[in-house]
């Protein structure tokens, strides 16, 4: 029985790699091996948190570090692109967070690296391995609801949008909602219903210029979707798939769901599948299964999918108006 560990190495050490460290250590044949942050004093404290022996003090550090397999990228939107390609360039596999990249055509950079270097590579949607998300799409496909007609899907919280670098709001690093929130909601109609034929999209802007309010909808041939993410409100965050026999509710926080509600054939049923710590652990496990059979990309959440869920971002970023510097 192979028992190796494969090596991870983390750049980018804000709340969300602190939320992915934590369950990689729930995985049995992960290793955190080392850290990246600007601050080494920031590196060596997440470092003595979670038991990891390396803190660096430059991303290049890590990315030419010889021990790490693959590489966790958590840093603002705006530098996905550029880290990630050269990790590629430099043998590691990676796992780069979600929204893959600031637009399509940075997108299709990453992906033809991870190609042109034979290394797995995938965006962090981990909403996609997440046990309700995947049984209840199960029973989609399954036609247990019917034909789906119609879905309906929110993220808003109130946020904190003031100071200098702020990510929420900094346009420099791809701040906004659509790139940070809004995107569920996308995933969620593409996983469903898959491109739209038309998107109609508005949104409140902050006086830095980046959207804090974005709302769209999207026309499907026999389907439309309402769907919402704000910085300034909050909402229940969930979401509802609608067909012709019922309905599926993936209960709040439903883009990191325990559980959802079938309501089909008069009746309702509650179907409960909490998660391995707070949910990273699947797509983790993903990540390592796909490496083991040498694939560069996963069946599940594959490149093209990556590519066509941004270009549909790309599509609401033009109706709306959104630019950014770079």
């Amino acid at each position: 029985m192979n028992t190796e560990k494969i090596k991870w190495g983390i750049i980018g050490l804000g709340t969300i790699a602190h939320q992915f460290a934590n369950d990689l250590m729930l995985v049995e044949e992960a290793e955190l091996v080392a850290v990246a942050s600007r601050s080494f004093d920031k590196a060596q404290e997440f470092a003595e948190k979670y038991d990891c022996k390396k803190a660096h003090d430059s991303y290049d550090a890590i990315i030419n570090d010889p021990e790490i397999d693959i590489l966790y990228i958590a840093t603002p939107h705006n530098s996905h692109a550029v880290l990630t390609i050269k990790a590629l360039q430099n043998n590691k596999h990676v796992l780069c967070e979600k929204p893959l990249a600031l637009n399509y055509n940075d997108a299709l950079q990453m992906i033809e690296a991870s190609r042109k270097n034979n290394k797995f590579f995938m965006e962090a949607f981990w909403t996609r391995f997440n046990p309700s998300f995947r049984e209840a799409f199960s029973k989609i496909k399954n036609g247990e609801i019917g034909e789906v007609k119609y879905i309906n899907a929110d993220f808003a919280f109130c946020a904190n949008l003031e100071g200098i670098g702020n990510r929420n709001t900094d346009l420099k690093l791809g701040g906004g909602a659509l790139l940070d929130i809004g995107v569920y909601p996308l995933f969620l109609c593409y996983i469903v219903l898959g491109i739209p034929n038309e998107i109609v999209a508005m949104s409140n802007f902050y006086k830095t210029g980046a959207d804090v309010q974005t709302s769209m909808i999207l026309q499907y041939e026999n389907a439309q979707a309402i769907l919402h993410a704000s910085f300034v409100s909050t909402s229940n965050i969930k979401a509802t798939i609608n067909g012709t026999k019922g309905r599926i509710n993936l209960n709040t926080l439903w883009h990191e769901a325990q559980s959802f509600t079938l309501n089909a054939d008069n009746k309702e049923e509650e179907i409960l599948l909490p998660t391995k710590g707070k949910g990273f652990t699947y797509e983790i496990e993903e990540c390592h299964h796909c490496i083991k059979e040498n694939r560069i990309e996963s069946e599940l959440w594959s490149h093209q999918n990556s590519l066509e869920l941004i270009n549909i971002v790309d599509q609401v970023r033009s109706q709306i108006g959104l630019e950014y510097p770079s």
